[in-house]
């Protein structure tokens, strides 16, 4: 927009100049393009398949289903394209399931196998259901309005492939060849998937030059923030959090929230135990279905299913509302299964509540909190464990005002996930091992995942202090090849190595990881002795650091105004 007025004038001939541009990045001849009403239909040649495949990593399967599109409709659109590249890795995935029981075999009298395979068999049956979401969102948009829908394929995607990867990661270490079939055989459903993500990327691009909004007929200029949008706190939330949810996480007073059903061991409620509330969830919910957790050590072993979302659960306090287990891999159990609390179903909000995994350190991975949920918030909640106590599988969480403690790797997972005002603390390990405070797993690099900790404190615990500089603690490692973390304005202890951070073996990964700190205080943050890798970022500048606050990084990019917690919209300071 220039002094108020459009660039271009009518419609007409911003369709030309759209479609002209459009058929000049897919490699198609604009004398044979013709558009439709809301839509724009591409006559593409061979070269329009080159453009969709050019930013692909695994270029020879792209080409090969994509040559098949237009094989079948030469008017294929990029929407077209994409619909083909989702619905063959849907193909994958569904008949890998279908094969699954012949791969793991006879094998599944190991009970911890058979676990693995229950775990695989859930997973992929999560994908499959976002693959079909991300298949239809596809279908029901115009072109014109696929860009509108990017961030969320980009994170139904990204979570396709956080499924792949925790399926193979749940076999038990004696069964490498069984690790190996299964890895095998999902390696090309995550290659495409890791295709389809690129395309998103490109298709997006080539909207993103214009702004494309066929419906007014002009360019929209690119949206600014305001000034709102600017400051460095507030009380504000995400955007996903609704009015009503803001009052159920601002209220200082739990009297004023009215449950749906209350769980007390006393027998003060209606149900004894978290489990026995959960099965009185409605079939037909409309809005939140909140339990409160009245004050107790709750022993037992909870999951919120995929099934169950916008569930609200509160307690009387981190210190007083305590759901507790010690299950661990050392005890017979996957990662996955060995979580306390695992929250599945989007939506999912917790506050003032602990949540503890008391296997120890002798444990090896043993989670207190696994979340899956989409969209999910603890608010003045508790992680406690050692190795492996946070467990941020997929999709977007935010954490603020929280205690999260452990050992090795103990915040891990490959989501998109920041951690904003919480107190980190790290414990003492056993006698041969080291700290990491993370441990994220990005398999492919346009995952939109990464671990961001904003603003928070990363201090010793009491039974480690007096030995802090004998055993060594870092930052994180890289669990997979694409593994992202960003420390920014926050207070590291002097504890923390010099060189920050530590390689997970030998060379892997160290020049495709992206670990990155920013504005960070303490005698910890010092930089002049990090690590030299090739993807150690080192000190970012603001703009590029400004990328991973929760606005852009989550999606928060509309904030509301009102809320009972603080929250920081941008920076510190």
């Amino acid at each position: 927009m220039i002094g108020g007025k459009s660039i271009l004038g009518p419609i007409s001939i911003f369709l030309v100049v759209v479609v002209g541009v459009c058929i000049a990045l897919m490699g198609g001849d604009a004398s044979k393009d013709t558009f439709d009403t809301g839509n724009i239909v591409l006559h593409t040649t061979s070269k329009a398949v080159a453009t969709v495949c050019e930013s692909t990593q695994f270029k020879e399967s792209c080409v090969d289903t994509m040559n098949k599109v237009q094989a079948k409709n030469e008017s294929a659109t990029p929407t077209d394209y994409l619909k083909a590249a989702i619905k063959v890795i849907l193909e994958e995935v569904e008949g890998f399931l279908n094969n699954s029981g012949s791969i793991f075999g006879d094998k599944v009298s190991n009970p911890t196998v058979k676990m693995a395979k229950n775990d695989c068999d859930d997973l992929l049956q999560y994908a499959i259901q976002e693959l079909q979401a991300s298949f239809s969102m596809v279908g029901d948009s115009e072109l014109h309005t696929l860009s509108q829908r990017e961030a969320e394929l980009k994170n139904w995607l990204s979570a396709v492939i956080s499924y792949h990867e925790s399926c193979v990661d749940q076999i038990p270490k004696g069964q490498p060849e069984l690790q190996k079939q299964l890895a095998d055989g999902l390696l090309n459903a995550s290659q495409l998937t890791s295709n389809a993500l690129a395309m998103v990327d490109s298709i997006s691009s080539i909207l993103h030059v214009f702004n494309v909004d066929l419906k007014i007929g002009e360019i929209t200029p690119p949206r600014q923030l305001s000034d709102e949008h600017k400051s460095d706190g507030g009380n504000t939330y995400p955007h996903w959090v609704t009015s009503n949810d803001r009052k159920l996480l601002g209220s200082d007073n739990n009297a004023q929230v009215k449950p749906n059903v209350v769980v007390a061991k006393d027998g003060s409620g209606q149900f004894k135990t978290i489990g026995e509330a959960l099965k009185a969830y409605p079939k037909n919910l409309q809005g939140r279905f909140v339990i409160y957790v009245k004050a107790g050590v709750y022993d037992e072993i909870v999951m919120i299913p995929k099934n169950m979302v916008n569930v609200f659960m509160y307690g009387d306090g981190p210190r007083k509302t305590i759901v507790t287990g010690k299950r661990s891999v050392v005890g017979g159990y996957t990662t996955s299964e060995s979580a306390t609390f695992a929250a599945i179903g989007d939506g999912f909000m917790a506050k003032s509540m602990g949540f503890t995994n008391t296997a120890g350190p002798k444990g090896e991975q043993a989670v207190a909190l696994r979340v899956i949920s989409d969209r999910a918030l603890f608010y003045n909640c508790r992680m406690d464990g050692f190795q492996d106590t946070l467990y941020v599988q997929a999709h977007r969480q935010f954490y603020r005002n929280c205690v999260i403690s452990g050992t090795v790797d103990f915040i891990f997972g490959d989501s998109a996930t920041v951690i904003q005002n919480c107190l980190i603390i790290v414990r003492k390990p056993d006698d041969d091992q080291k700290n990491a405070v993370t441990a994220h797993g990005r398999k492919y690099e346009n995952e939109v995942t990464g671990l961001v900790i904003q603003n928070c404190r990363i201090v010793p615990d009491q039974a480690l202090f007096p030995v802090r500089f004998k055993i060594p603690s870092y930052l994180g490692r890289p669990w997979k090849q694409y593994s992202r973390t960003v420390i920014m304005e926050t207070t590291i202890g002097d504890f923390i190595r010099p060189e920050g951070w530590m390689p997970w073996a030998g060379t892997f990964a160290l020049d495709t990881l992206y670990y990155a700190e920013y504005a960070n205080r303490g005698p910890g943050a010092a930089t002049d002795q990090r690590v030299k890798w090739k993807g150690y970022q080192g000190v970012i500048d603001r703009a590029t650091a400004e990328k991973f606050t929760s606005g852009p990084f989550l999606q928060g990019n509309t904030w509301l105004g009102e809320s009972g917690i603080p929250y920081l919209l941008g920076f510190r300071r």
